[in-house]
């Protein structure tokens, strides 16, 4: 979990200030402790919910030869393993940052989401299959058990889902499990009409067709998972941050010249880190830049988590080189990604 390259840079949060100007930390400190609002006891209701109906759903899905139920069941085990997961991330996120985990165990949420992504997307293709084929060989059905048990699902979820939205949503370990209870929810009311098409009508393909609206619902849920926590391991900007534009807005701050080195990753749900090697004129005040460009960065992006290495521009920077080119300044011989000046900017 590192984004920062420079010498210069120091642990964000002291509060210190070298010779040059380097800063460290937002203006309004740094709150990395879990949400208050992400109440335990919430998860831990609706866990016992969905695990004692998750019992009983298997049960009559073997009896009702049900694949819809089944599935549903197999959808709920998911979600009982998906709360278990965010209890055990937002215990492990809480402790402290020591030793080698400078940023503690805040990721373990994320670790949490993804596996939440790919047992969804792993359980979607093994019920497709059975699905496809029950279509092809349709077992008979017991429409009236399905019928019955679908809705006391409906109930069921639209308990759990409730318990889980009073917890902390902003986590990406909690939202996983809030989307599987609430893709769960959509599964029963499909197998409900499901079972209400096999009792009236006798057309038992109807349990499979339902069990592959479900597959479309975990596909879709499992794949927005994955996506989100893999950007966050890749280092990637948070999706609603355009570090290009980020960087045109910090060198359009008189006196900076140059903003270069910049990197934007997210270490959690909702905590946002910055980086960045920042020039500015000879006459300018180092200091007061690196304030005014950290109160920037809290207002206009919510991104109090800042390391800014800032530094006067060399002389020779003032009259040399084209706009693209890679700084001459010695602490970043090696620069990454593009180079934004004042005037026209590299991207």
């Amino acid at each position: 979990m590192t984004g920062h390259d420079h010498a210069h840079d120091r642990h964000e949060g002291q509060g210190g200030h070298d010779g040059h100007g380097h800063g460290h930390g937002g203006p309004g400190g740094h709150s990395h402790g879990v949400d208050p609002n992400a109440d335990r006891r919430w998860l831990a209701i609706a866990l016992g919910l969905i695990g004692t109906f998750m019992a009983v759903e298997v049960t009559i899905g073997v009896m009702a030869h049900s694949l819809a139920l089944i599935s549903d069941a197999a959808h709920m085990l998911t979600d009982a393993v998906s709360i278990v997961l965010a209890l055990i991330a937002m215990r492990l996120a809480a402790r402290p940052a020591r030793g080698g985990f400078t940023y503690g165990l805040k990721r373990a949420e994320i670790l949490s989401a993804q596996a939440n992504g790919l047992t969804l997307l792993l359980l979607a293709v093994w019920l497709a299959y059975e699905a496809v084929r029950r279509l092809l060989d349709p077992p008979p059905v017991a429409g009236g058990l399905v019928l019955v048990t679908a809705l006391a699902g409906i109930v069921v979820n639209v308990a759990a889902a409730w318990c889980i939205s009073r917890a902390n949503r902003s986590s990406l370990a909690v939202e996983g499990a809030y989307q599987h209870i609430l893709n769960d929810l959509f599964a029963f009311i499909g197998t409900a009409v499901a079972g209400l098409i096999v009792l009236t009508t006798g057309f038992v393909q109807a349990d499979a067709i339902a069990t592959l609206v479900v597959v479309v619902l975990m596909v879709r849920a499992g794949y927005g998972l994955v996506r989100e926590s893999g950007r966050i391991f890749l280092e990637a900007a948070p999706a609603h941050m355009d570090p290009d534009a980020v960087g045109d807005r910090l060198v359009g701050h008189p006196p900076v010249t140059e903003v270069h080195d910049l990197h934007i990753w997210t270490i959690t749900s909702g905590q946002a880190a910055l980086s960045a090697h920042v020039l500015v004129e000879p006459e300018g005040d180092c200091h007061a830049v690196r304030r005014d460009l950290e109160r920037l960065l809290a207002k206009e992006y919510g991104v109090t988590h800042t390391t800014l290495q800032v530094d006067h521009v060399q002389e020779e920077l003032l009259s040399v080189g084209r706009a693209g080119d890679p700084p001459a300044d010695p602490h970043c011989a090696d620069a990454h990604g593009p180079v934004h000046r004042e005037g026209p900017h590299a991207h």
